[in-house]
């Protein structure tokens, strides 16, 4: 298994967010890629690479060129104005039904361009997520290739970015990327399974009226987590997206055994979908001692959700997404990985 990884991602640091009513550091830091890096090497999963550049076009193919541009000019723009610390959305739009026009002061753009205060842009920002966009794509064109499974270690994560704004930590859709990519090379059908402890609502959303990728996602019920306004049951997508769409919230305090009857669900729906590939928004904040996390979901249990993955007999990339309890993150994501292996 080809695993990749941008050297990039270091430059996002330094991070503040507004969470929980207080001004936070970031629970989103470069220990969890380095962590997640030195496990695959030590356990001699394959070789970890620096992924090929393959330009802004694949990029462009999910996000709007507006937003793109946004992403490469905010940080010049925040400091022509004198300031050095990390830039910070805090100004949002009233009612996002009503038309709107692009604010030019670069205060109006991050709020225009964002969900929430969680997504704080600093001088290596584009750099890195441009390299974890990079990754993606270098796992996607594996599968292209013939490889049976690859794993992109993203950093930053990408399942919040909707087509036109960052959050949750989230600035490009890194797997969005993977699957347009894929579609583009001439797979027909795609399917993504979201395993992280909150809804891919960004995967959603830009997915959410066609019929050529499947979207399925486990996650914390939206009443009770972020991002509150999009995963539930109900949502099952439009036009010739209608079914295409399959939300499986689950409760807190939701252990190993739940969460599994709950994956063998949606990888029953995906069957039925019948894809040529398979891309996983892997995410283990559902781990119990994940400090954002209301999940009970134990080391042995992720290893568990590769096997499972693995049964679908599908080419699939694994693309990292959340896990925020920095001793246990590599263990547990590449316990995935591992257990994906043993079954194939």
């Amino acid at each position: 298994m080809n695993a990749w990884f941008s050297e990039a991602h270091r430059l996002h640091t330094g991070l503040k967010e507004f969470s929980y009513g207080q001004w936070l550091d970031g629970f989103e830091l470069p220990v969890r890629a380095e962590a997640v890096r030195e496990r695959f090497l030590a356990l001699q999963l394959g070789p970890v690479q620096a992924p090929p550049d393959r330009g802004l076009a694949p990029l462009a193919r999910v996000h709007a060129a507006d937003y793109l541009d946004f992403l490469q000019q905010a940080w010049p723009r925040w400091t022509a104005l004198g300031r050095r610390h990390p830039a910070l959305p805090m100004i949002w739009r009233a009612d996002a039904q009503l038309p709107h026009q692009l604010p030019r002061h670069i205060d109006g753009q991050l709020g225009f361009y964002s969900q929430d205060a969680e997504c704080s842009l600093v001088e290596g920002t584009w750099a890195a997520v441009y390299g974890s966009a990079q990754c993606a794509l270098a796992a996607a064109a594996d599968l292209l290739a013939g490889q049976r499974c690859s794993f992109a270690i993203c950093r930053p994560p990408g399942h919040h970015a909707t087509a036109r704004a960052m959050g949750g930590f989230c600035y490009l859709n890194n797997v969005a990327i993977a699957a347009q990519s894929l579609r583009d090379h001439g797979l027909q059908r795609v399917a993504v399974v979201d395993v992280d402890y909150h809804h891919g609502n960004g995967t959603q959303s830009i997915f959410w009226s066609r019929g050529d990728v499947f979207f399925a996602s486990l996650h914390a019920d939206p009443h009770d987590d972020y991002p509150f306004f999009s995963g539930h049951a109900s949502e099952t997508g439009i036009g010739e997206g209608l079914g295409r769409n399959l939300n499986l919230p689950l409760p807190p305090g939701t252990d190993g055994a739940q969460y599994l009857a709950a994956l063998d669900r949606a990888l029953q729906a995906v069957a039925a979908f019948g894809p040529q590939a398979l891309l996983v928004s892997l995410g283990v904040d559902t781990f119990e001692r994940d400090p954002i996390s209301a999940f009970k979901l134990r080391s042995d249990d992720y290893p568990q959700i590769g096997r499972r993955l693995a049964a679908l007999g599908l080419p699939t990339a694994y693309v990292f997404e959340g896990g925020y309890a920095t001793e246990e993150v590599g263990a547990n994501t590449v316990g995935v990985l591992q257990g994906h292996l043993a079954a194939g």
